[in-house]
């Protein structure tokens, strides 16, 4: 078989004849030096790595579950052509499993006095900020036998923004929103309606919305219709203590709750309701204020992009107080947390009525779809015993709702794939019963 390159040059040198006498010192040198003249000359042929001039540019935010293409620029000042292998170097979760080797490595040819570009494509499995590490460089010379390594710093940061799976149950939302906004009256009249129009009554009718007035001044019997208000606050409560550190399927408890508050905040400024958003342990974590219709969503998601659950017990006075400081009047408060008895028992409901004296307050909690599949668990013994401590742990969370209820609060307990919606619905039933 032929040999080429390399390989050639190898065999090449190292077929030179060698006695079977003891070697000598000339000997030594008569046979490797023609090696070491190629490893020399190879060396000094490969272009300089710490030269090159690297610059990024190509995307900084993406949303989870989609990809960012991050270029980066290699300029080469020197005489020689760069020969390199490259390595782009970026956190693990940056990639899906398995394919950071071939995502983040390169081969490249740059001529002297030129420049090239090399797109790094990154798929992220966790949200927050990735900031680009080191790019290695291995120069080679024209033959290969040596090579020139280094590294530069090249910084670039994406930021991997909550994915919004909710949004697909926005148009059915805002069809319903449409139906309560006048389009279709409202007939019961409530504390958050406003007048719309007259019209005629008809068999049953709330006979408290008949217009006496208007009915003198005309045949029939008027009837007035409302419409829910608009520019009613919002304030979203984000909990991010430890209970939301708990894993439903793949992801945290904390991602399904901004998930539902991202839906609720795209449906309530449809509304032209201002919405507001709180992330609190036991300090504040994230707060947006303030924020137009048009730039809500933006920054809420990238309010939330960051936020990780802190493994602390959350203060539940101070959230208390911080969530009454930011919204001085009176709003819809939608405090996105837990239902174990322990955080509401303890924390919660002593606190409660300084919340529902002067807001209307709703708590959204995620439900574990596992705990329903194990309560009807049968067939052996484990699967017995499983199902007797999944009963119970449902027992325990309607026990907290029904609590939560008798103190004047609106309990959503959905899994993380109906929480959004059922969120939603609990809103704009506020919303039509006249109590925002």
């Amino acid at each position: 078989m032929a040999l080429t390159g390399r390989a050639a040059l190898l065999a090449a040198l190292g077929s030179l004849p060698v006695g079977i006498w003891e070697p000598s010192w000339t000997g030594i040198l008569a046979v490797n030096a023609p090696l070491a003249v190629a490893c020399a000359c190879d060396f000094a042929l490969a272009a300089p790595v710490r030269r090159l001039g690297l610059t990024r540019s190509g995307d900084s935010s993406v949303r989870l579950g989609d990809t960012a293409d991050v270029t980066l620029t290699i300029t080469n000042p020197s005489r020689r052509t760069l020969r390199a292998h490259l390595r782009d170097a970026w956190p693990p979760s940056s990639w899906l499993p398995g394919t950071e080797t071939t995502a983040s490595r390169h081969r490249l040819t740059v001529p002297a006095g030129e420049r090239r570009r090399l797109t790094t494509r990154l798929r992220p499995t966790r949200r927050g900020d990735r900031q680009a590490d080191r790019v290695t460089i291995r120069s080679y010379g024209p033959l290969g036998l040596f090579s020139r390594q280094g590294a530069h710093k090249a910084p670039w940061t994406v930021r991997v923004l909550p994915p919004f799976t909710s949004r697909k149950h926005l148009p059915s939302k805002l069809a319903r929103l449409r139906e309560l906004d006048g389009r279709t009256s409202v007939l019961t009249r409530g504390e958050g309606t406003e007048f719309d129009s007259l019209r005629e009554y008809v068999p049953g009718d709330d006979t408290r919305s008949i217009d006496w007035r208007a009915t003198a001044r005309q045949s029939a019997v008027a009837v007035r219709t409302w419409r829910p208000e608009r520019d009613r606050h919002i304030l979203l409560v984000l909990d991010t203590g430890r209970t939301s550190a708990g894993r439903v399927g793949d992801a945290p408890r904390l991602d399904a709750s901004m998930d539902a508050a991202l839906l609720l905040a795209a449906l309530a400024s449809r509304a032209g309701d201002r919405v507001d958003l709180l992330a609190y342990d036991r300090k504040t974590r994230a707060l947006v204020q303030g924020r137009t219709a048009g730039d809500l969503l933006p920054s809420l998601v990238n309010a939330m992009a960051t936020l990780e659950p802190e493994l602390v017990e959350t203060d539940a006075r101070g959230l208390t107080a911080t969530a009454l400081r930011t919204s001085p009047r009176r709003s819809l408060i939608v405090l996105l947390s837990t239902l174990d008895a322990a955080p509401i028992e303890e924390g919660l409901l002593p606190v409660l009525s300084q919340l529902t004296q002067r807001h209307t307050v709703l708590l959204a909690s995620v439900a574990d779809p596992h705990i329903t599949e194990m309560a009807t668990a049968r067939g052996d013994v484990d699967a017995v015993y499983e199902a007797a401590a999944a009963a119970q742990a449902q027992s325990e969370r309607h026990r907290m709702a029904e609590q939560l209820r008798r103190h004047g609060v609106t309990v959503v307990d959905a899994t993380p794939d109906d929480l959004a919606p059922a969120l939603a619905d609990a809103y704009l039933a506020l919303k039509a019963a006249g109590r925002l």
